[in-house]
């Protein structure tokens, strides 16, 4: 008896896919995303610009990217990833098709979807990348979980009503009660 072989996806099968299709490509696997909800978006456009904004007003060297942005964490192309945000303070690492290499940091915004995968999955290739901070913020749970890949230190959880420092940069805070999720 002859078993069916499980398909292996590659980039260019990400690339076929039609544009309004948002999906990950993990070892041959593609992992399709649900459209991001009202407070996804939300949360997205409030650290978006308060990330773009300390980079502008301190003239940094780093740029700030919202998804869809692809991702390519490491050498090849067997992983293509869409981070919610992902900021790139290495110029080489940028062209037209994404990121080549890890960006220094990553947030993830969890869906009820997509938290295995925010926090496990996701956790371990990144850290194994070189991204040098992670955070989860999950707006179910109202906590930001903030990984300093850097220094190797445990994860720290914080709340919607904290202000989270930012570990890779000396003096960018993010007030999380400035948050307005509409609700």
């Amino acid at each position: 008896m002859v078993l069916a072989q499980e398909k292996i996806y590659t980039i260019n099968d990400i690339y076929a896919l039609p544009d309004e299709t948002r999906a990950e490509l993990i070892d041959g696997q593609i992992y399709y995303m649900a459209p991001p909800n009202t407070r996804h978006q939300r949360i997205l456009s409030f650290l978006h610009l308060e990330i773009g904004n300390y980079i502008r007003a301190n003239k940094g060297s780093c740029e700030v990217f919202p998804a869809p942005f692809a991702v390519f964490p490491f050498a090849d192309d067997s992983k293509y990833l869409e981070p919610d945000i992902s900021v790139v303070c290495d110029k080489h690492k940028l062209n037209d098709h994404g990121c080549n290499g890890a960006p220094d940091w990553i947030i993830e915004i969890v869906s009820p979807s997509s938290s295995p995968m925010d926090y496990y999955t996701k956790l371990s290739l990144y850290r194994s990348a070189g991204v040098r901070e992670y955070w989860i913020v999950d707006p179910m749970k109202h906590t930001i979980l903030v990984y300093d890949m850097e220094h190797d230190s445990a994860p720290t959880v914080f709340s919607f009503s904290d202000i989270v420092k930012v570990n890779i940069y000396d003096n960018l805070y993010i007030n999380f009660s400035e948050l307005d999720l509409g609700i």
